[in-house]
């Protein structure tokens, strides 16, 4: 018997309990409120969580202590650099007063005059120079030595009034033989205690070894005189002693000055060539701009520069293309000055008819005046300044 088609009443009663029973187990299934998990927490399980937040949590801890730790070291290298500056300025300056307390004491060993400019020096900064010429010489140039001292340089009282009134030293300078006490050394002392016209430096004398002289030049000149220039020159060149203070002088307020004839040129990399460079490969086809080495100037700064340096400068084997060296990458002021590379007559002779007297002549040919022992006299007498110029031009 079919319960559709049967008693109807029983059909309703089974209507009911299915509908009834529908209701409770909707009620059921809600009541537990089921969740879905975060997306990132599906993936873990609790256990590895728990064990990343603690990680992720000292992370940050350690963070915030090496954060701490780099600024307690950037702090401590700081005053290291400091301290480090601080005692290179000392050593350079204990340095310097080393240097000029040896070249005094050597001066005095050797009975040279040099104690002399050394007590009218400004070692307690009351006595101030414009220059201080250096004429580079050697131990067999005493001929050349003879003709510079019959001509443009002054010679006893006029040398040092030319000091105490001009503010001009004039030394020759020379450094010592390989052989100590030889003939050499004892011409040299005899021909200092005549004329009193030397200053004797700490270096041993050879033709390769002119960048070492010229840096050991400007290392003691700077420590025996304050001045404002430091000027080098061979023994085989011409100088208007009134016509350079004129010209040095229109740059004394410049702090970092290099003044010369200035040039650059090829790089001689054949070993048969004079002036040859052994280092040419440093330098490529073309040298730097850098002075003529027949003379040129620099300032008290420069000269104390390679004073303090003087252990870590370069040298290469020529000695003017060694002071350029120097320079490269400092502030410096490179000054071409014409007047300084003058030629012998007719050259000089024009210029100063023109009324543009040159400082400095010579014969390019000879990178000095030719057979300058017979030609220094005439060069003097065709192209020199009165003597009268000197005493009343004012520097």
């Amino acid at each position: 018997m079919s319960w559709r088609r049967g008693d109807g009443g029983v059909a309703r009663r089974w209507v009911m309990l299915l509908c009834a029973g529908s209701f409770f187990l909707g009620l059921l299934f809600t009541d537990r409120m089921w969740t879905l998990p975060e997306v990132t927490e599906v993936a873990r399980p609790n256990g590895r969580r728990e064990k990343e937040d603690e990680l992720t949590a000292g992370d940050c801890n350690s963070a915030k202590v090496n954060v701490k730790r780099d600024y307690r070291e950037i702090l401590q290298t700081q005053d290291t650099h400091h301290a480090v500056r601080t005692l290179d300025k000392t050593i350079a300056k204990l340095e310097t007063e080393l240097s000029a307390a040896r070249t005094l004491q050597e001066s005095f060993l050797n009975g040279s005059l040099v104690s002399e400019g050394h007590k009218g020096s400004d070692s307690t900064g009351t006595r101030k120079y414009l220059m201080v010429i250096g004429i580079n010489t050697a131990f067999s140039s005493r001929q050349r030595r003879d003709s510079i001292r019959n001509t443009w340089m002054p010679q006893g009282i006029k040398r040092r009034k030319l000091e105490e009134e001009k503010g001009i030293v004039i030394r020759f300078v020379i450094g010592h033989s390989a052989i100590s006490g030889g003939i050499v050394e004892r011409a040299i002392k005899a021909e200092e205690r005549k004329h009193g016209d030397f200053m004797r430096i700490d270096h041993v004398e050879g033709y390769l070894e002119l960048s070492g002289k010229t840096k050991t030049y400007f290392a003691t000149a700077v420590s025996l005189w304050d001045a404002d220039f430091y000027v080098k020159v061979d023994d085989d060149v011409h100088v208007n002693i009134a016509t350079l203070g004129q010209i040095l002088s229109n740059h004394v307020k410049k702090p970092r000055v290099y003044i010369g004839c200035m040039k650059s040129g090829p790089v001689l990399s054949d070993k048969d060539v004079r002036y040859y460079e052994p280092e040419h490969w440093k330098f490529g086809d073309q040298y730097f701009r850098h002075a003529t080495g027949q003379l040129y100037a620099i300032s008290k700064d420069l000269a104390t520069y390679i004073s303090i340096n003087k252990r870590v400068l370069h040298k290469y084997i020529n000695e003017d293309v060694s002071l350029g060296a120097w320079f490269i990458g400092l502030d410096v002021e490179h000054i071409d000055e014409r007047r300084l590379c003058c030629g012998t007559p007719p050259d000089c002779e024009w210029k100063a008819q023109a009324g543009n007297t040159c400082a400095v002549s010579f014969d390019w040919k000879c990178s000095g005046i030719c057979d300058s022992v017979e030609n220094m006299q005439w060069v003097h007498n065709r192209c020199g300044e009165s003597e009268k110029s000197l005493w009343i031009s004012s520097f």
